[in-house]
C-alpha cells in the first residue's frame, strides 16, 4: 500500500503546487450532500484494507479507502460492531468517507458519536505532510485532539488516511417496542422520564404514520443489553406506555432489525419526498425541546430520533428562515440535509447550514488556514463560495 499512500501525498503537493483545488471522494455515497461539489476529484478507494483489529483490545485500525461494508463485516465475525451505526447511503461507502461525514446512525443518543470513537488517526494535510495524532488506546492525547477534530470536516482539513477506532462487543440481548398511539409531546416526555432510569434504552423513533387508518403516531424504542435487564426493561416500559394509552407491540427481531437499518439508512418510507419541491431538514435540538411549532407548515411530517435531539422534517426550501429562527429559539440549528428533486441548485441557495457567527467563522477559517494554507482542499461544501 507504499505505493498508494505516495500517489495521494504527491497528488495533494502537486495540486498545492499548480494552485489547484481538490474535492476528496471515496465511495460518492453521499455526494448528495454539501453546499456545491467543486474541485478535481482525488479518489482514495485505492488505499484499503484493515491494518490490523484486536478484538481482545476492542481496537481496529483500518485505511480510508476501505469498504465500510468489509469492516463491519469483519467486526461481525468476532461478535463486535461499530456502536455508533454509521449510515451508508450507499453500496460504495468507505471508512474515510464516515469518518469526514461523521454522521451516526439511532444509537448516537446513548452510544455516542462518530468522533466518540476515534482513538486515533493519520491524515494528509494541505502541505502535502503525511502527520499522526493519537494512538490505539482511549488516553492518548496531550494538547488538542487533532483525530478527532478530522471527523465532520467534509475534507475541508485533510485527506484522512487512516484512523484506529474503539469497537464494541455485540449486545446479548436486544428488543424492540412499538407503542402506537403516542402523540409527540407524550412519548418524548415518556423517553425523558426512561432517560433519567437505569434502563437499556438504546434508540427511539417517533413517526406519524399517515399510510394506517385512522392516522397513528407511533413510538419505536430499542432496548439492548444483558438479557436479565432488557427482559426486565420490556415489562417494565411496556407497562409505562400502556398506562398512557398506548397500544404495545414487542417487534419481530428479524423486522425489527431490519426496520432501523432502514431508518439509518433513510429508506423507510418518511424519507419519500412527499412533493417536488420538498427538501429533507434536519434539526439539531437539545433532547428536552418541545414540540415545535412548525410556522407556516400544515401537519407537517416529521421523524423524531435520539430522544429528541434530531428530528426530520420535510419542507421547501422556502422555510429555511422561520425553520433555523425556531430551531435557534430552543438551542438548536437546521440544516438543509436533502435538496429538492427538481430544484436541488436554487433550493441552495438558502444555504445547507445554518450561518456561523463571527467568532466560530474566524475559529474555522483560521483551523482551515493551518491545515491547508495553500487552499488545496474544497470547502465549497460546507460553505458558499
Amino acid at each position: 500500500m507504499e505505493a498508494q499512500l505516495n500517489s495521494l501525498i504527491d497528488a495533494v503537493r502537486q495540486a498545492g503546487a499548480d494552485g489547484r483545488v481538490l474535492r476528496l471522494r471515496g465511495g460518492g455515497s453521499k455526494d448528495f450532500w454539501g453546499q456545491s461539489l467543486t474541485g478535481d476529484v482525488l479518489d482514495t478507494r485505492a488505499y484499503r484494507g484493515i491494518v490490523s483489529h484486536e478484538p481482545s483490545e476492542l481496537v481496529a485500525t483500518v485505511r480510508c479507502g476501505t469498504p465500510l461494508a468489509e469492516l463491519e463485516a469483519a467486526l461481525a465475525e468476532k461478535g463486535q460492531c461499530l456502536a455508533f451505526e454509521p449510515p451508508h447511503f450507499g453500496e460504495g461507502a468507505t471508512v474515510g468517507g464516515m469518518l469526514a461525514a461523521g454522521l451516526s446512525g439511532p444509537a448516537r443518543a446513548t452510544a455516542g458519536a462518530v468522533r466518540d470513537y476515534v482513538l486515533g488517526a493519520r491524515f494528509i494535510n494541505g502541505l502535502g505532510e503525511h502527520l499522526t495524532f493519537g494512538g490505539q488506546v482511549m488516553k492518548n492525547v496531550a494538547g488538542y485532539d487533532v483525530s478527532r477534530l478530522m471527523v465532520g470536516s467534509w475534507g475541508t482539513l485533510g485527506l484522512i488516511t487512516e484512523v484506529s477506532l474503539k469497537v464494541l462487543p455485540v449486545a446479548p440481548a436486544e428488543a424492540t417496542l412499538m407503542c402506537a398511539g403516542l402523540p409527540q409531546k407524550t412519548a418524548l416526555d415518556l423517553l425523558h422520564r426512561w432517560g433519567g432510569q437505569p434502563l437499556p434504552l438504546n434508540a427511539s423513533a417517533w413517526v406519524r404514520d399517515t399510510t394506517a387508518q385512522p392516522v397513528a403516531d407511533v413510538l419505536f424504542v430499542r432496548l439492548r443489553g444483558a438479557v436479565a435487564a432488557v427482559q426486565s426493561a420490556t415489562t417494565r416500559m411496556t407497562a409505562d406506555a400502556a398506562a398512557l394509552g398506548a397500544q404495545v407491540t414487542v417487534m419481530d427481531k428479524a423486522q425489527a432489525a431490519a426496520d432501523w437499518r432502514a431508518s439509518g439508512e433513510q429508506t423507510l418510507p418518511f424519507f419519500e419526498a412527499p412533493a417536488p419541491d420538498a427538501c429533507l431538514w434536519r434539526l439539531s435540538l437539545p433532547q428536552t425541546a418541545p414540540v415545535l411549532d412548525l410556522p407556516g407548515l400544515d401537519h407537517p411530517a416529521e421523524y423524531v430520533e435520539w430522544q429528541g435531539a434530531q428530528r426530520w422534517l420535510w419542507a421547501p426550501a422556502s422555510a429555511a428562515v422561520p425553520l433555523r429562527e425556531l430551531a435557534q429559539s430552543v438551542g438548536g440549528h437546521a440544516s438543509l440535509f436533502r435538496a429538492s428533486a427538481t430544484h436541488a441548485e436554487v433550493d441552495k441557495i438558502a444555504g445547507v447550514n445554518t450561518p456561523l457567527d463571527a467568532v466560530q467563522e474566524r475559529i474555522q477559517r483560521q483551523l482551515q488556514q493551518q491545515f491547508d494554507p495553500k487552499g488545496v482542499f474544497a470547502t465549497g461544501r460546507m460553505h458558499p463560495l
